[in-house]
């Protein structure tokens, strides 16, 4: 059984810090593109930033330069670090998984605030 699993949101001032963590199971974790997508209240869900399997790292341009992806693939786990939080940047943030054959995988979500 897959499961994603997303710690680290909470209520944070703007300008502040938050790391985001998603440990994964059930799957080859090595093999897999990892993704964060966030969905803010009326909104779709957009794609925040992916990290390949050889850790190569692109991210949503509203959040380039303050976000950071990583990946620890002994532990089974991706991390988005978010620094200089804006209120813009609160949202539900997902963790993705996307295998060899794309198929999909998803966490149900860890709550991020921003707010004074």
């Amino acid at each position: 059984q897959v499961q994603l699993v997303e710690s680290g949101g909470g209520l944070v001032q703007p300008g502040g810090s938050l790391r985001l963590s998603c440990a994964a199971s059930g799957i080859i974790f090595s093999n897999h593109v990892m993704r964060w997508f966030r969905q803010a209240p009326g909104k779709q869900r957009e794609l925040v930033a992916t990290i390949s399997s050889g850790s190569t790292s692109n991210y949503y341009d509203p959040v380039k330069g303050r976000f950071t992806i990583s990946r620890d693939n002994a532990k089974n786990t991706v991390y988005l670090q978010m620094d200089k939080l804006k209120p813009e940047d609160t949202a539900v943030y997902f963790c993705n998984a996307v295998g060899t054959l794309f198929e999909d995988y998803w966490g149900q979500g860890t709550q991020v605030t921003v707010s004074s």
